[in-house]
């Protein structure tokens, strides 16, 4: 594939002008379509959207024998496609490679799967159409920027029977399980939860550019929905393409706050603005400051989350607190711990099952003759998760959507949490523009 030039690279359909480019194996048609698989277990996917998410959850399918890419679909033909279609190549993956996605589907007749990473006012209507080719898929998050896409997708695999994965990769992360199956729902360590905090911080980044001379013809970026280069590379910021932080970012940790709180929250207020950026091309908030009310079995819960995009300051992680606990986790694997409350029940029997790690050592006594000011206390020692997890973060989240088609799991985040959570974040972006506290209908979680 060295120095391979656009001309003997893409092979246009004459009807859709830029529809399907095909490998040089694609000439072999039917034969290679036919091609028996070399064991039950080899799934035969695609990938629709080979940007920056595309390229994460493609390097995760890499370290997996069974999976075959079959075909990669981006409209960024000269980077992304390009980028994506040699690295499968090289891998030894035989492969077709699309501009549109309607020509990938109406081509390729062998498939199993779907993995779509392209921007999120995309995912609703491709969803749907591959889930009405009659292809499992997995949806990167937010599942929609609109609830009824969202909707439209879980409608879809109802009615053709077929998977819907959302990427909340955390629900298949075995430092999570372990934390919400052994401490919070068996162990109860934590007692009565009372408090959440959580946030995802990130520096000011410039907007995202592109190589000089590579950029997509206008004409390609209108047919799919961009008015220029800058809205495809920076779509996020932009109200018709995404949702802004709090759905890029906080909707991983906000499906926490719904999971281990085991329901949806009854209400939101929210406040967040643009204070940084330029208001004409970063169209959502740049900060955005949440607190939602749960009402669990046990009683009320509140739940603050800030996302900001101008200061880094202890970066991501998820907070519970408790009456006897505390815990914070992180996808990072190298943060989080577990703190007992001084009044609560000794955590022997925790350790004793493997549950938790006791502290490698005692907290330092104060001195006899020291005296303790009364607005200080001791900080509780750590108890470490004893659940080490080095693989890429995406890799248990495909792992289990990839055993659910073969039938040996079951999804870790179906259409219908993925729904609940979106519900859940779409609502913070309304609560900051009506400046009020805004409640949920718990019809409105429902579909």
């Amino acid at each position: 594939m060295t120095g391979i030039d656009r001309r003997s690279f893409l092979r246009y359909t004459a009807a859709a002008g830029a529809g399907v480019l095909l490998s040089p194996l694609a000439a072999q048609g039917k034969e290679q379509g036919s091609k028996k698989r070399s064991s039950s277990n080899e799934l035969n996917v695609a990938l629709i959207g080979a940007g920056a998410q595309g390229q994460v959850l493609l390097s995760s399918c890499l370290k997996m024998p069974e999976i075959r890419f079959k075909a990669v679909c981006d409209i960024w033909e000269e980077y992304n496609l390009k980028r994506a279609y040699r690295l499968l190549l090289k891998y030894g993956h035989q492969l077709n490679a699309y501009i549109d996605y309607h020509e990938m589907l109406a081509r390729e007749k062998d498939l199993d799967a779907v993995i779509i990473a392209t921007p999120d006012f995309w995912h609703s209507a491709q969803t749907v159409d591959c889930l009405n080719a009659g292809l499992h898929v997995y949806c990167e998050k937010e599942m929609s920027n609109s609830l009824e896409g969202a909707r439209k997708m879980v409608l879809a695999a109802r009615r053709t029977g077929k998977l819907l994965q959302i990427g909340h990769q955390r629900r298949s992360n075995p430092r999570y399980i372990h934390c919400y199956d052994k401490l919070i729902r068996e162990a109860k360590i934590l007692g009565r939860i009372t408090t959440v905090n959580g946030q995802w911080n990130r520096s000011v980044q410039p907007d995202s550019g592109w190589p000089k001379g590579l950029a997509i013809h206008p004409s390609i970026l209108q047919k799919y929905g961009f008015r220029s280069m800058e809205e495809y590379r920076n779509w996020r910021w932009y109200r018709h393409l995404g949702g802004g932080p709090i759905v890029d970012l906080g909707s991983h940790q906000i499906d926490i706050y719904n999971w281990f709180l085991e329901g949806p929250p009854k209400s939101v207020m929210a406040s967040g603005g643009t204070d940084y950026y330029d208001r004409r091309t970063h169209q959502w908030y740049d900060t955005v400051l949440a607190t939602y009310e749960y009402e669990t079995q046990r009683g009320a819960v509140r739940a603050f989350y800030q996302t900001i995009t101008t200061n880094s300051n202890q970066g991501y992680f998820e907070t519970f607190m408790g009456d006897q606990g505390t815990l914070q986790i992180s996808e990072s694997g190298s943060r989080g711990g577990v703190y007992r409350e001084p009044n609560a029940p000794e955590w022997d029997r925790w350790i004793s099952l493997g549950y938790l790690k006791a502290p490698a050592a005692e907290p330092k006594k104060a001195a006899s003759d020291a005296v303790l000011d009364v607005r200080e206390t001791l900080a509780p020692p750590q108890h470490e998760i004893p659940v080490k997890f080095n693989d890429p973060y995406h890799k248990p989240h495909l792992e289990n959507f990839f055993n659910a088609v073969r039938g040996t799991e079951k999804l870790n985040c179906p259409g219908d949490v993925g729904y609940e959570t979106a519900v859940t974040v779409l609502k913070v972006n309304q609560a900051v523009a009506a400046g009020t506290r805004m409640t949920f209908d718990r019809n409105e979680f429902r579909i």
